[in-house]
């Protein structure tokens, strides 16, 4: 178990999902900069997701990056995220957005987007990835089709059963 950091929409869709959980199950603790902790209770943002950020887990804490690096031409939520989790070495960042995986990636940083969690969990047995994906499709995420059937493909690879879309 390690501790990584989130930018915000890892959070938001695992929560929509009820897959929230998964996250005390992958990580000793999960934790978010002041900005994505905003985000998540912005007043546009699912009801659903602002009272879960309300009643934060215990496995979830805020902390804000003591520097930031204004070369990284990201979000607010993203460059925090990034910065902190080079601070406190996370294991890990959790983020979707493709300029804020490639400006982690590029900041030497492991980078899990939501689809990866999913994933990961699924190959432990934890849940049933089909049906997981169906509810992510539920929400506004906006996953590329292609890594949804490559992350189905995949699985069914590792298990020899052809998984439902």
């Amino acid at each position: 178990m390690s501790v990584v950091v989130s930018d915000t929409s890892p959070l938001h869709y695992l929560i929509l999902c009820g897959a929230d959980g998964l996250l005390a199950q992958l990580f000793e603790k999960v934790v978010i900069p002041p900005t994505v902790y905003a985000e998540l209770q912005h007043a546009s943002t699912p009801t659903m997701v602002q009272e879960w950020i309300r009643a934060m887990p215990a496995w979830v804490s805020v902390q804000k990056p003591t520097a930031l690096d204004a070369s990284l031409n990201v979000d607010a939520g993203e460059q925090e995220a990034i910065c902190l989790a080079r601070e406190i070495r996370a294991a890990a960042v959790l983020m979707d957005d493709r300029a804020g995986r490639r400006a982690a990636e590029q900041c030497g940083l492991s980078v899990i987007g939501t689809l990866g969690l999913l994933e990961q969990a699924a190959v432990r047995g934890w849940i049933d990835l089909p049906k997981a994906l169906e509810q992510l499709r539920q929400t506004n995420a906006r996953i590329d089709p292609q890594l949804i059937e490559a992350a189905l493909e995949r699985l069914k690879s590792r298990s020899g059963s052809k998984p439902n879309p």
